[in-house]
């Protein structure tokens, strides 16, 4: 007796060196062997990737499963199933003919099912006279269960490299986050240290990762990552037990925090004995400066190496793009944005772009830049911040220096202006000969 269950045509179809595996795997499959059909498709599905196996061609395998009347597949039973094209369309979500046709043959070259055809490429079952399926045409699922230790451990394999690789990514992002809080807390806590030449190897690393890598480049990065991050680790802990020795060995006495440079800008109005670093004066002094704004000009006198920031877009031609340049020179010192946007508050805008280029001028002069802008605006917020004496104090510096060379203050301008560093369009005010003897002396107030 034969009962046509399904009478779908496939036609000749070429053999493939994969379905002959497939062939050869299944009828090595022990005759007691026992899986349960789902498990093994979790397998399958985990290790999809590595089998060569597509999203579509596992819903196929899904619905082919669920034609099976048991979950679990014996070595030993018919592990023939024959759904027509209509069935499995519809228990796989609606794909269209051909993709199902592509995808069936995906599952096949990959060894997941074997094609049972009939003589005349139909699918279907012949029963006997009890009922029982003497005969069926369609696909074989006994892969499932020849195979299913493989794909047991190819699963594994692929699930401790997800692990692996989310491990990389977890190691990777703390070390970053880790970094990026200590140069923040390094510039915060004014911790002698190149923290613009950090911030760059930082970001050197950072750039090599791809948009794409694989667990191997994560690991090698996070390497370098926690290299770096040894070395900011190291500063910070060198400078908490610098600071822990200093402060015991002042215990009886007042402990001075040594965030600011090893030199001093002179006052405009003190003999030099006086403590007035970086335009520290007495309140009293500081009112007696002048009450006008430094004209643009003698600010790019005293500070001529903010030019070099804009250098080939036209100079500095107002007050706007100095104030640009201020935000260019800041990340270079190490100033954290922090202590800029308190500077700004305590002294005005300008005010605090005018002291940012003065730290500019000697910063090769000065260990903790961020520390020294700090200390400076803490002056300011009671009154004894000006920033006159620093301007000048670099003016005179300019003037002896140009003294001591012979070339004087009209060479070094047109010395600047032929290295194409100085383009002003806005007023400038010369340097008078009153002027000039009155920087000459150092004694001499305002």
């Amino acid at each position: 007796m034969e009962t046509n269950i399904a009478t779908t045509p496939f036609g000749r179809r070429p053999m493939t060196l994969g379905m002959i595996s497939s062939q050869v795997t299944a009828r090595a499959v022990p005759k007691d062997a026992t899986v349960h059909k789902w498990h093994v498709f979790q397998d399958i599905k985990d290790a999809r990737i590595a089998l060569g196996a597509t999203d579509r061609a596992l819903a196929i395998l899904d619905a082919l499963l669920s034609f099976h009347p048991v979950t679990a597949l014996y070595g030993d039973s018919e592990l023939v199933v024959w759904p027509s094209n209509e069935q499995l369309i519809r228990r796989a979500n609606g794909l269209p003919p051909t993709t199902l046709r592509r995808h069936l043959a995906v599952l096949v070259e990959c060894g997941l099912i074997i094609r049972r055809d009939s003589p005349n490429g139909k699918r279907f079952a012949r029963k006997g006279q009890g009922g029982e399926i003497e005969q069926a045409y369609g696909f074989d699922l006994s892969p499932i269960v020849a195979r299913a230790e493989e794909f047991k451990n190819l699963a594994e394999a692929v699930r401790s490299e997800k692990k692996a690789f989310r491990l990389a990514k977890e190691r990777l992002t703390i070390c970053r986050r880790d970094i990026v809080k200590m140069i923040d807390a390094g510039i915060e806590e004014g911790v002698p240290a190149n923290w613009g030449r950090v911030q760059q190897a930082y970001q050197a690393i950072v750039g090599q990762i791809p948009r794409t890598a694989t667990r191997q480049t994560l690991e090698a990065i996070a390497e370098e990552l926690e290299g770096l991050w040894a070395e900011v680790r190291e500063a910070l802990e060198s400078f908490l037990k610098t600071r822990k020795v200093d402060a015991n060995e002042s215990r009886n006495g007042r402990h001075i925090q040594n965030s600011k440079p090893d030199f001093k800008f002179e006052s405009e109005s003190g003999s030099g004995n006086k403590d007035e670093a970086g335009g520290n004066v007495d309140t009293d002094n500081v009112r007696s400066l002048p009450k006008r704004e430094l004209p643009l000009g003698i600010v790019l006198d005293a500070c001529p190496n903010m030019l070099w920031l804009v250098k080939g877009c036209g100079g500095i031609r107002n007050w706007r793009e100095f104030l640009a340049a201020a935000e260019v020179a800041r990340p270079s010192m190490g100033v954290s944005p922090s202590a800029w946007e308190e500077a700004r508050t305590a002294m005005g805008e300008q005010q605090a772009a005018i002291t940012i280029a003065a730290i500019y001028q000697r910063q090769d002069q000065i260990n903790s830049a961020g520390g020294y802008l700090r200390s400076l605006t803490d002056r300011a917020k009671v009154g004894k911040f000006s920033v006159w004496p620093m301007v000048m104090a670099l003016l005179r510096a300019k003037l002896d220096a140009s003294k001591t060379t012979g070339t004087g203050a009209e060479a070094a301008a047109v010395d600047l202006e032929g290295a194409g560093k100085v383009v002003r369009t806005e007023s400038r005010l010369d340097i008078s000969d009153a002027l000039r003897r009155s920087l000459d002396k150092p004694g001499r107030g305002s």
